[in-house]
This record gives C-alpha cells, structure tokens and sequence, in this order.
C-alpha cells in the first residue's frame, strides 16, 4: 500500500510541534562585547568586575540561585588565575586601592595591609584583618573607582554611598531606583539587605534613608554586568565577599527587563523596626523543610542604583584620578602599633555590612 503523503506532512508537522523547545544556549555574559547603547563608563564598571570574576576563576550562582562553582576564598594562599598572585593579596588590593583601608586604620591588622607582602609577621596580621572584615563594600568601591566613576562615596559600608545616591542626588554619579520598578542595566549597582535588616524591603530602607525609621547597617551591593544579553532574561551581577570570593549572580528578569519578584524576601520577616534581635528564626527560614527559601537569589532586595548618563558623569568628573593614590606608613621596628580612635571618634563599623 501507497503511504497517504498528506497524513505523512501532517504527522510530521505534528511531531515538530510536540517535541520540546531546544534549550537555548548558556550565556557566558562576560565573554560577550557591551551591547550597542552601553556607554563608556558603563562598559568600564562591568569590564573590570568582569576582569575580577575571571581571576578568580569565574566562581557563579545560578539563576536558582545555587552555588554552581567555587574555587578560593579570601584567606588563601593559593594564586589567582594570573598565576602571581595569591587571593588574599588581591583582596588586600581592593582594601587599600579604593581608599577604603585608610578608613580602617584604627583597627588591627589594616597597617599592615599597606606593606609590601614578604614579611610572615606582617603577612599574617594582613590576612587576619581580611578575614575578620568584610570587604564587599572595599570590592565594589575599587571597581566603580578603577572605572572612573567620578564623585563616588568610597567606604567600607555600602550604606554610605546607597546614602549619597538618596541624600545628594545632585553629587551622586548614581540614582537611587526602585529594584523592582526600574530596568538594571551594565554599570548599575543592585543592593539586598541582611542579617538583622533583612525584611525592611524598599519602604523600610526608604524610611530609614529619611529619617522617619531606622537605618539598616547591614547591606550589600553587587555590579551589575549584562541585563538580558541574548534574550535570556537573566541579569548577570557580581560582587565581592559573596561566599569569601568574587562571585557571578544570575538573576531572573520579566518580560520587560525587570527583576523578577520571585525573588524578593519576605517583606517583614526579619526584624521589625525598633525591636531587639532576638535570635530567632522566621518562619520562612531555610532549612530541610523548607528548601525553597534556601535560594541564594532570595534577598530583600532594597535599591538598584542607576548609573547616570555619560553626560551627567561627564559634568561630574572633577580629573581626579579612578583610583586615588594611597600612601603606604613605613613599617616599625617591631609588632605592628595600632593607632588609637581620634578622641570622640570611632572607626567604621563595617563588620555590620557585606556578606
């Protein structure tokens, strides 16, 4: 018997619309050149967070938020992927080349962070000071810097420059945006808060920003470096100290670029305003019975700082140089001194922030 050509074009076309969609290609975001529209500035600020993410031997967080990879943490020994340098040098690096480090010259271990590496008592005391500091905010300031990013708040807290973009929009080379309202884009900076502020959300930051409610101490804010490249409806962010390390995030966005409410934490979950930390756990906590909320992207994420415009920065540049110049105090003769507090001043309290 003859096959029925029409039945056989129909079962074959049928056959083409049952079989499942081919999966769309893995995106290597920092491997792609910046999309057409991605100005100057912008392109430098994704550039270098992409030099450091690759040094780090490209350690990421998938999009359901689960560590994929991991290779060194801040405290190692071990050479970065330039095969020279040691990963606890390249964070002393980020300390003392974004201007941060002078701000915590008061505690131990910060002098001797400046010094050249060679020495095993200085070395050790660096390394201790790494450890026991979280230096997030150190990373993020020594990119947006290193970029020539202009009249930008370096600090060891990522409150202070989230507070410069809502305090002194004039000055700021940021604008501070809704996380979920606003299109991110290369450049930008996407900011979550957490540990005993976790849960405030928009409002709550906003409030405190104000001064009608409490200011969160505790944040942390990551580089955003591709938004929808390809059209795969991820944005691509890194930052620093993420699991001790420079580390690629992989967020999900809507169909309109925007980032997907799926995951924001819960509103009001942690500690509320004005009440004292008890230790104890929400009820949506992470744990065996619950491992969806055990999503590394599930954060209270609070603000997304806009880059301003090539134009905007442009009238902002005052030809001061990205990364400014840090003298290094020559070494003492024996255990490292540590300087005192200025009378009535405290140093920075940046063990609050980071993650």
């Amino acid at each position: 018997m003859r096959p029925n050509l029409p039945c056989l074009i129909l079962l074959a076309l049928a056959g083409l619309l049952l079989a499942p969609a081919p999966a769309r290609a893995a995106v290597e975001a920092c491997d792609l050149p910046p999309r057409y529209g991605v100005e100057r500035t912008a392109a430098a600020v994704a550039r270098v967070a992409c030099q450091e993410y690759r040094l780090w031997y490209r350690p990421f967080i998938d999009s359901e938020g689960r560590v994929i990879a991991l290779a060194l943490g801040e405290g190692d020994r071990t050479r970065l992927a330039d095969d020279a340098t040691p990963a606890w040098q390249q964070v002393a690096r980020y300390w003392r080349e974004s201007g941060t480090l002078a701000q915590m010259g008061a505690l131990p271990g910060a002098t001797s962070c400046f010094l050249p590496p060679g020495d095993r008592h200085y070395d050790s005391d660096c390394r201790a000071f790494l450890l026991d500091h979280p230096w997030s905010a150190a990373f993020i300031s020594w990119v947006v810097r290193r970029a020539g990013v202009p009249n930008f708040a370096a600090s060891p807290r990522h409150m202070d420059y989230i507070a410069q973009a809502y305090r002194d929009p004039e000055h700021s080379p940021y604008r501070y945006a809704d996380p979920f309202a606003d299109k991110p884009a290369p450049g930008d900076l996407l900011c979550f808060l957490r540990g005993n502020d976790e849960g405030r959300g928009a409002a709550g930051l906003r409030a405190g920003l104000s001064g009608s409610g409490p200011l969160p101490r505790q944040s942390h804010c990551e580089v955003v470096v591709a938004a929808n490249p390809g059209g795969d409806r991820t944005l691509y962010s890194i930052g620093g100290n993420v699991l001790n390390s420079v580390v690629m995030r992989q967020l999900p966005l809507d169909r309109t670029g925007r980032l997907e409410r799926s995951v924001a934490g819960l509103v009001g979950a942690g500690q509320t305003a004005g009440a004292d930390y008890d230790g104890t756990m929400p009820a949506a906590a992470c744990g065996p019975a619950r491992p969806e909320a055990c999503s590394l992207n599930r954060r209270d994420w609070a603000v997304l700082l806009k880059l301003r415009t090539q134009a905007e920065l442009d009238a902002l540049w005052s030809g001061a140089p990205p990364v400014p110049a840090t003298p290094a105090p020559a070494p003492a003769a024996g255990p490292e001194p540590v300087a005192a507090p200025a009378s009535g001043s405290t140093p920075p309290d940046a063990t609050a922030d980071g993650d």
